[in-house]
């Protein structure tokens, strides 16, 4: 697509509603060091935090302006546990075949233990950084942003309002979507991100030569999910069982009660072709829904840098 194209669609409004009906698709089916391309908020000494980003569009020749990865983070006898999921790219997961086994073995203990080791939802984004006080020098740059299930809530928010006096909004367009401001706090020892909200709308810069230069600076997304990004299954097992201290069980194959569980537990969103590429690329997203605990914390869903922000704080 080019740039004048994407212009064009977003003077006509249509990609809102496509993403809406991608995200509908996404939900029903299932779906090393420092990286210096990510951005992240920061606290004050205080406790709070603030700053002003823009989502961007969707990389060039690429179709969504967002991926969503699943990934496990717990702690075993034997260590730590910190892996991606192959359910991101639609691949069997020795944990998630584990946990399924745990979850329907009937006994409490072993449901705990899959609350314990779920999966953890991610999402990530291009971003222009807007304002960051805690970092100026961040400023009128490019970054990729990870975030969790609750900043991706008010994004869904936007673009499909819950009262009919409210607009929806894309608010990954440069030129009708809206800056983000990202109100951080800490509550019950986790970030907690309930106070952000989308500005009015309006473009991003008054400049499409400008825009143009922005859009040409993002990273690709799809290449974060790429099939080389993710360990074979056979050497996830072989770190799981050295976490657990070996573990012997049969993995369960048949549709079970963990199953249907999962997918009532996960199911949020109830939204002509979003485009044929949109569709297949969801396609190799399609995986078994892990359970979805929810916090008692208030968290961003169990991001997992909150969690182990809390556990720095411990």
């Amino acid at each position: 697509m080019s740039f004048s194209n994407l212009k064009k669609q977003s003077s006509l409004g249509s990609l809102t509603a496509k993403l809406v009906r991608e995200v509908e698709k996404q939900n029903n089916t299932g779906g090393g060091g420092a990286d210096d391309r990510l951005w992240k908020p920061e606290m004050d000494k205080s406790g709070n935090g603030y700053a002003v980003i823009r989502f961007l569009p969707a990389p060039d020749g690429e179709d969504l302006p967002w991926v969503k990865l699943f990934s496990h983070a717990f702690q075993g006898p034997g260590g730590w546990y910190i892996e991606n999921s192959l359910t991101t790219i639609g691949q069997k997961d020795p944990l998630g075949e584990l946990n399924r086994e745990l979850w329907n073995s009937g006994n409490d203990a072993d449901k705990d233990t899959v609350r314990k080791q779920k999966r953890k939802l991610s999402f990530y984004a291009n971003i222009y950084v807007v304002k960051d006080p805690a970092n100026p020098q961040n400023e009128g740059g490019v970054f990729l942003y990870k975030f969790g299930k609750k900043i991706f809530d008010k994004i869904m928010d936007a673009m499909q309002p819950e009262f009919e006096d409210e607009d929806p909004i894309n608010p990954f367009d440069f030129w009708q979507g809206a800056n983000f401001k990202l109100k951080l706090k800490k509550v019950a020892g986790y970030w907690n991100y309930d106070s952000s909200e989308f500005a009015s709308t309006g473009a991003l810069l008054d400049d499409d030569e400008a825009l143009e230069a922005i859009w040409k600076k993002q990273y690709s997304l799809t290449d974060l999910v790429a099939s080389d990004k993710f360990k074979s299954y056979d050497d996830l097992k072989k770190r799981l069982d050295a976490v657990l201290g070996k573990s012997n069980r049969r993995p369960v194959e048949e549709e079970t009660e963990y199953d249907n569980y999962a997918t009532s537990e996960t199911k949020r969103v109830s939204e002509e072709d979003v485009l044929r590429k949109l569709e297949d690329s969801v396609k190799a997203a399609k995986t078994v829904e892990e359970p979805s605990v929810s916090s008692d914390s208030g968290s961003d869903d169990d991001d997992p840098m909150s969690y182990f922000a809390k556990l720095a704080d411990s």
